[in-house]
C-alpha cells in the first residue's frame, strides 16, 4: 500500500514585537501653565488695567500758579504791568536775576523786559528776591516791615480825625510825630524809636473804612512780630472807641 508524501509545514514568522511608543516630552512649567491660560476676558482685563493704574508712580504735578508775591496778588500784577507773577518770574530767571543784587534786578526790569512803572518795579523786584529766597519775608532794602490792618464801622472822616492832635490819647498813649498827612487819605509819623509808620485809609462805602499800618526800618523777624502785635491791640482799641462796642 502506498503512502502519500507529507506535506512540509511552512515555518510560520516569528510575531514582530510591537513598536515603542515615542516618549512624550513634557512640557515646560511654564508651558504648561500658558497652556492652561486662556484669554482674560473684558472684566478681566478691566480689572489689571484698575491695578496698573493704582500701582503706577504718579505724573510729576505741573507748575502752579503763584497768588500772591511781596503781600501783593497775581491780579494786582497783572493789573497794572500786564503780566502775571509766573510770567515776571520766568522772565528774571532767564535773564540770570537770581545771581544779581538788587539794584541790578530793577535795572533789568526798567531796562531790558520795559517795566516802566518806578513803584511796580520795586515790588516785582521784592517779589522776586522773595520768591528765589534772595529776601526773607516781609524784609525789603531798608529793613523788615509789619504790616496791619483792621475795618471800623465809621465814615472815613470820623476814622481820620480820630488821629488827629488831641484825639488819639484815647486809644494810642505813646507820643508820635506826624510828619505829613493828607485828609482822609494818609499820614507819615514818626514812632519814639525812630522807625517811620506810614498809615493810609480806604473808604468801604456803606459806612465801612480800612486803615492800614505799614512800619519800617524794623531790624528783624523779631521785632517784626512785636510790632505786628502792638498794632493789632491797638487798632482794636481804636474800633472799639469808635464803634463803641463793649
Amino acid at each position: 500500500m502506498s503512502t502519500a508524501p507529507a506535506k512540509k509545514l511552512k515555518a510560520r514568522p516569528a510575531p514582530k514585537a510591537p513598536a515603542k511608543r515615542a516618549a512624550r516630552k513634557k512640557p515646560a512649567a511654564g508651558a504648561a501653565k500658558k497652556a492652561n491660560v486662556t484669554a482674560p476676558g473684558p472684566a478681566a482685563r478691566k480689572a489689571r488695567t484698575a491695578v496698573r493704574a493704582r500701582t503706577a508712580s504718579p505724573a510729576p504735578a505741573s507748575p502752579g500758579i503763584v497768588a500772591t508775591l511781596a503781600g501783593i496778588s497775581s491780579a494786582a500784577v497783572t493789573k497794572a504791568t500786564g503780566h502775571g507773577w509766573n510770567y515776571w518770574l520766568r522772565a528774571l530767571d532767564k535773564a540770570g536775576a537770581a545771581k544779581l543784587p538788587h539794584r541790578e534786578i530793577v535795572s533789568v526790569l526798567y531796562d531790558k523786559l520795559g517795566l516802566k512803572k518806578s513803584w511796580w518795579v520795586q515790588m516785582v523786584t521784592v517779589g522776586y528776591e522773595q520768591a528765589r529766597g534772595l529776601r526773607k519775608l516781609n524784609e525789603t532794602t531798608g529793613g523788615f516791615v509789619a504790616t496791619v490792618s483792621r475795618t471800623v464801622a465809621v465814615p472815613i472822616s470820623a476814622l481820620f480825625a480820630a488821629w488827629e492832635e488831641g484825639r488819639r490819647g484815647d486809644w494810642l498813649p505813646d507820643a508820635l510825630e506826624v510828619r505829613r498827612a493828607t485828609k482822609n487819605k494818609s499820614m507819615r509819623i514818626t514812632w519814639p524809636d525812630g522807625s517811620g509808620v506810614d498809615v493810609n485809609f480806604y473808604d468801604k462805602g456803606g459806612s465801612k473804612t480800612v486803615v492800614a499800618i505799614e512800619q519800617g526800618k524794623l531790624p528783624d523777624e523779631g521785632a517784626v512780630a512785636a510790632v505786628k502785635q502792638l498794632w493789632g491791640s491797638t487798632l482794636d482799641r481804636l474800633k472799639f472807641t469808635l464803634e463803641g462796642k463793649g
